[in-house]
């Protein structure tokens, strides 16, 4: 991950903390923790990718983060192809790793949306901005290829999903 982010960020990337970023940028299954079956280094390279291109720049304001895709899209005609294109990587790592075909389906949906709405003028780099076509795709692949931790993980948010209804009998 350090290489990675030294050579999409520059040397600085690890003082700025962009590797820590990617870390921790996905409350999902760490690779550290997926069966010796599942090629590790593919989920880091998909995450990776979801990063860079939807969260790799923090706008210190607002307290915000946006990708390379927002400003791709600020190029007319090829810049939100080039995004696309690239965010296709995530999809294509993810039908190598098993994910299921109705998974890997929304997934190209998500794309396919990112790519129409962000070809439009001035809305388009906005709606980039927000819609996080990438990150998502990688958090469902995470979901398909690992359902038992995902559920674990919805189950332990620290609430209390029950609900008791108090019962009285009449006197």
């Amino acid at each position: 991950v350090a290489l990675v982010a030294t050579a999409l960020f520059g040397r600085s990337a690890q003082r700025r903390g962009v590797t820590d970023d990617i870390a921790s940028a996905f409350d999902g299954i760490d690779p550290a923790d997926v069966p010796e079956t599942v090629d590790r280094a593919a989920l880091e390279r998909m995450r990776t990718v979801a990063i860079a291109l939807d969260e790799s720049i923090r706008l210190p304001v607002v307290e915000y983060r946006i990708g390379l895709d927002p400003l791709l899209s600020a190029i007319p005609g090829i810049g939100d192809a080039l995004s696309a294109g690239v965010s296709l990587y995530v999809v294509v790592e993810s039908a190598r790793l098993g994910v299921s075909f109705t998974t890997l389906l929304g997934m190209l949906a998500r794309i396919s949306l990112d790519f129409a709405v962000g070809s439009v003028p001035v809305v388009g780099p906005a709606f980039d901005a927000v819609f996080k076509a990438n990150k998502w795709n990688v958090d469902a692949a995470m979901a398909d290829l690992f359902p038992e931790q995902a559920d674990d993980e919805a189950d332990d948010d620290g609430e209390d999903d029950a609900v008791t209804i108090p019962v009285t009998t009449p006197e």
